[in-house]
């Protein structure tokens, strides 16, 4: 398997956390750091694409020993400089196939981070090495979106998903392919940037399908952290798969 491209190099670190500053609201982040702590059960977290700590941190200011990995070292040098950013072990490394030591309770996946995985076979790879870090009865979250294909018409291939003042973000998909990518059209002081990431979308089947592969099955799928029903008018869903016992 090639090395990953790094897309979350210093430009975008230096700006991350500013623009999903809704993702750090008390109502989006509480409800998954109580389900992570849940799933912890007093043992250990593993955080798969770590990025700044959003997550990392809080879990671990309510006592959850918690280890990431993350390929971005410019990522990783803004979550050790945050408060409690020292008691939170970081790994940097590809997180489909990097290994850490000893074995976890949970290991986690948020925020649509395995569709920064752009082949199926990472996405694979991902899963297996979830579940050789996880001990007997330990659980594997994933949150992500379901893809938005029913809002494109025919001949259609973006989809808008901000349309703001000074900011445009849109979509792109192959619906040949599953490839998708994301593409933000910034403008501040009179001048414009424009950044574009790779992803690749996946279907909740597809998943559950990877985590049979890896020796794992379906506990529960929500609509989100709230834990409301998954329904078809879904626009994400949080899954947890569980490795069994013995």
């Amino acid at each position: 398997m090639s090395a990953r491209e790094n897309h979350f190099a210093e430009s975008v670190a230096a700006t991350y956390d500013e623009s999903s500053a809704e993702m750090f609201e008390p109502a989006v982040l509480d409800p998954a750091v109580d389900l992570l702590e849940e799933l912890a059960g007093g043992g250990r977290a593993l955080e798969l694409g770590i990025g700044t700590g959003r997550v990392a941190l809080p879990l671990a200011r309510r006592g959850v020993a918690v280890h990431g990995i993350d390929l971005s070292e410019a990522m990783v040098e803004r979550l050790r400089a945050k408060p409690g950013g020292d008691a939170v072990g970081v790994t940097v490394g590809d997180f489909a196939t990097t290994r850490v030591e000893g074995a976890f309770s949970v290991a986690y996946l948020v925020f649509n981070t395995i569709m920064n995985l752009t082949t199926q076979d990472e996405q694979v790879a991902c899963f297996r090495n979830a579940a050789d870090h996880l001990e007997p009865g330990g659980h594997f979250v994933i949150e992500v979106g379901v893809p938005d294909l029913r809002r494109l018409p025919e001949g259609q291939d973006a989809v808008p998903f901000h349309v703001g003042s000074n900011r445009l973000g849109f979509d792109v998909y192959d619906v040949a392919t599953q490839a998708m990518s994301s593409h933000h059209v910034t403008v501040a002081d009179g001048r414009g940037t424009y950044r574009s990431v790779p992803f690749r979308y996946v279907w909740p089947a597809e998943l559950d399908l990877m985590a049979r592969l890896a020796g794992m099955r379906l506990r529960d799928r929500w609509d989100g952290w709230t834990r409301e029903p998954f329904t078809s008018a879904s626009r994400q869903h949080v899954s947890v798969w569980e490795k069994p016992v013995g």
